[in-house]
């Protein structure tokens, strides 16, 4: 005679749910995460969403600091479409972006990458590097004039040693904006560097003593442990860069004026005479509107790059 056994029948588990104590400790949690989020909230929407909302709705209107205003619709943005200046600043701006970006993103990941070393003095280089960041512009500005002189500046200086003629670098149309891109370059080093250089000094030690191990040379190590580590602190690097040279003004400002003629004048420049010079304040709102959407574009673009280079 055979036996059969009979598996016992698997029951579902049966969805515990969370006692009252449970629920009241969730809500408890829920509410004070939101009264801690409160004032960065408050922060954004005071500063940020608001700010930007009146933009939209004066870029509409002919307001110019007065009593009085009309409604214009997308009259400013047409008018846009037809200014000389606008344009002019608008294609400086977008230029400088599409020179200082890579560049100086490029430079502020190699100098990372040499800091990341074992070399002595790494303090002071770090330092070094650091210091324009943090020292005012107009300060910078005025060091720069001094080295773009054409009489006494430490640029023809040097040129001269070499044999080139001494150039008016501010001064001529050919060189001015390339002279502001360099001190934009130089400038922004010192924050991208510190960036990069955390970023780096996170990568994995394992991942990199692997790649040693299986015989793999400092360029292939770089290429395919370090660069894909260090993807989104690049993404986070481009990101801070786009709006930082669509921001461009101060130094413009101090050097040249948007001079010399408007070869150097930026979009904020035009945005402020107009603005608080013009006080066509409606105008100005219109041109700010199509900055942040050129700045959208750059970062959308950014975006798609960083997949590529993901799926890569």
């Amino acid at each position: 005679m055979s036996t059969t056994l009979e598996r016992p029948a698997l029951s579902t588990p049966r969805k515990v749910s969370p006692s009252k104590d449970g629920r009241t400790l969730i809500r408890s949690q829920v509410r004070a995460g939101w009264a801690l989020l409160a004032p960065a909230l408050l922060h954004s929407a005071v500063f940020i969403v608001v700010p930007v909302i009146a933009v939209l709705v004066l870029s509409l209107t002919d307001y110019s600091f007065g009593d009085t205003w009309a409604w214009v619709g997308f009259g400013n943005y047409a008018d846009l479409f037809r200014d000389v200046d606008f344009l002019a600043s608008l294609w400086h701006t977008v230029l400088y972006a599409i020179v200082v970006i890579p560049i100086s993103m490029a430079i502020s990941l190699a100098v990372a990458v040499g800091l990341n070393q074992k070399i002595r003095g790494l303090s002071f280089f770090r330092t070094a590097f650091y210091i324009p960041t943090v020292t005012a512009t107009v300060a910078v500005a005025t060091i720069w004039l001094w080295i773009y002189n054409p009489g006494s500046g430490l640029a023809n200086g040097f040129l001269s040693l070499f044999g080139f003629a001494p150039n008016r670098w501010l001064a001529d149309p050919a060189t001015a904006l390339p002279s502001l891109m360099v001190v934009g370059i130089w400038q922004g080093l010192g924050t991208k560097v510190i960036i990069y250089l955390a970023a780096l000094q996170g990568v994995s030690r394992d991942l990199l003593e692997s790649a040693d191990l299986d015989g793999a040379s400092r360029w292939q190590r770089f290429a395919n442990v370090t660069w894909p580590a260090i993807g989104p602190v690049q993404f986070f690097v481009l990101i801070t860069s786009i709006v930082g040279t669509f921001q461009v003004f101060d130094l413009v400002y101090v050097m040249t004026q948007g001079g010399p003629g408007s070869e150097t004048r930026v979009l904020v420049m035009d945005i402020y005479q107009n603005a608080f010079q013009d006080l066509k304040l409606g105008y100005a709102s219109a041109e700010t509107v199509i900055m942040m959407l050129v700045i959208a574009i750059f970062i959308a673009v950014g975006r798609l790059l960083q997949k590529a280079d993901a799926n890569d």
